[in-house]
Formats: structure tokens, C-alpha cells, sequence
């Protein structure tokens, strides 16, 4: 291997250069090359010069460190994502289901940073808006419309399959009208779960994944810490007609 010349030695070859000039100046084409470093001058007085020289000199022996020339390595691979991440972190949001007790083939999401992969079997259908849902049961009868109210039992996940509410545990079924805009109790913005179950049948079974665009506020009132991915077992019960009631003063809608 070739060993590196020393700052003095590289320094003496470049003020030789300076020498050379009259008046301690140098052409801006005045050049050599001394085993691997330059001496580019030009206009310069000589100090300046010299100045210039030995940092020059400086910073090429101490790129040849071979400490440094590691550190730069390993700064370059840290940089770069490593090719089995994917795969680790997929294993890991499984490892984290397990222990939630997720229910079977509950859907993966492999998160780096604010970006998302949803890992899925090829039965989900995914529109336009990023929504995801897979039918488990298909239902029979009319699709709800919008003022219509459909009743409905639901459990909510998180990506790591941690079930955050349940109508089955509550005891009772959950109850909203479409179109109107209205929350349900863990404040789930219905404008994702409303297009999640607006082409259900009655008695039909589904599960629906929420883009985080689509899903509900966060904050410390909320069950969201941070935008994520929700997912929805959605089992619609009935669907209902509803209708204004004015008596004297007093209105309310009716839905039978």
C-alpha cells in the first residue's frame, strides 16, 4: 500500500510552487500534484496561501485516518434502510397482535415513522379514498340511505390489535343516522365508518380498515394518541325509517 505523504512533506512541495511566483503570487494556473494532493493557487498572497495549504494538507491525512474512514462507513449504512426492516417489523406488529389477543388474520401494519404498509390477504377491497374492508358475511335486503338510522354492534382496534370499544361488551347495539354527520360514543369520525357501511345489508358481517384521513380526532379526550389506522368488525342488525314529529313547541326525529 501506498503510505500517505506527511503535512510537512505535502506543505514543502506547495511552497515550493509559491516560490516560484514573484512577489509571493501565484497564477490561477498554477498547479501540481504530489502523490495524490493538489496545490490549486491562485491570486493569493503567499500567508493566505499557506494558510489554505495546510488545512488542505490537514483534512487529506486526516480522511486516510482509518478510525475515521470506518466512522464514515457505518454513518453511511445507519443512513440507508436495511433490506430485512420490512420483515422485522412486520414480525414485531405480529408479536404485539398475539398478545392484544387480535382476532384471526386480523390485518399487519408494518409503521416507519409516519409511513404505513397495511398487510392484508387478498379478499380486502381497497377505493379510492384509501378504505380497505372485507366482507365476511354479505347480508340480504336494502343498503341504508342517508337519513335512514341502521343499529349495529362493532369492536374498534388499533394497529396493534388492542380491542379500544365494544358494543357486545356494552351490552347493547349501536345506533346512528346517516348523512347527518353525528359521532358515535368513542369519537370516531363517521365520515370513514359511514362509507365503510353505507353499501351493507342487513345481517351482513364486514371488516372495515380507516385510514388515518379518515379517521377520528386525537388528543387526550379521544382514545387516539396519534393518526393511525383503525379497524372496525362491523355486524349491521337492521336498518330503519325515520321521520320528523312536531307536537306544540317540541320536534324530534322518530325511526321506526
Amino acid at each position: 500500500m501506498e503510505s500517505m505523504p506527511s503535512s510537512s512533506s505535502v506543505l514543502s512541495s506547495c511552497n515550493r510552487l509559491v516560490a516560484l511566483a514573484p512577489s509571493g503570487r501565484v497564477s490561477a494556473s498554477a498547479w501540481r500534484k504530489e502523490k495524490g494532493v493538489v496545490c490549486i493557487l491562485g491570486g493569493e498572497k503567499k500567508d493566505v496561501a499557506e494558510g489554505r495549504i495546510r488545512r488542505r494538507a490537514a483534512f487529506s491525512l486526516l480522511l486516510a485516518s482509518p478510525v475515521l474512514s470506518v466512522a464514515f462507513s457505518a454513518y453511511g449504512k445507519s443512513k440507508s434502510m436495511n433490506p430485512y426492516d420490512e420483515r422485522r417489523l412486520l414480525q414485531q406488529n405480529k408479536k404485539i397482535q398475539e398478545a392484544n389477543r387480535a382476532p384471526e388474520d386480523f390485518p399487519n401494519f408494518i409503521r416507519e415513522g409516519f409511513e404505513v404498509k397495511v398487510v392484508t390477504s387478498d379478499n380486502y377491497i381497497t377505493r379510492d379514498s384509501g378504505l380497505m374492508y372485507e366482507d365476511i358475511k354479505v347480508g340480504t335486503g336494502n343498503s341504508p340511505k342517508d337519513g335512514q338510522q341502521i343499529i349495529f354492534h362493532y369492536v374498534g382496534y388499533n394497529e396493534a390489535g388492542r380491542r379500544i370499544d365494544s358494543t357486545y361488551i356494552q351490552g347493547s347495539p349501536a345506533k346512528i343516522r346517516l348523512g347527518n354527520g353525528t359521532l358515535l360514543i368513542i369519537d370516531i369520525d363517521t365520515s370513514g365508518f359511514e362509507e365503510g357501511i353505507r353499501d351493507m345489508k342487513p345481517g351482513g358481517k364486514r371488516r372495515i380498515i380507516i385510514p388515518p384521513e379518515l379517521g377520528p380526532p386525537v388528543g387526550p379526550s379521544t382514545f387516539f394518541s396519534a393518526k393511525q389506522f383503525e379497524v372496525f368488525d362491523v355486524e349491521l342488525l337492521a336498518v330503519q325509517d325515520c321521520q320528523r314529529r312536531t307536537i306544540a313547541f317540541y320536534s324530534d326525529v322518530v325511526c321506526s
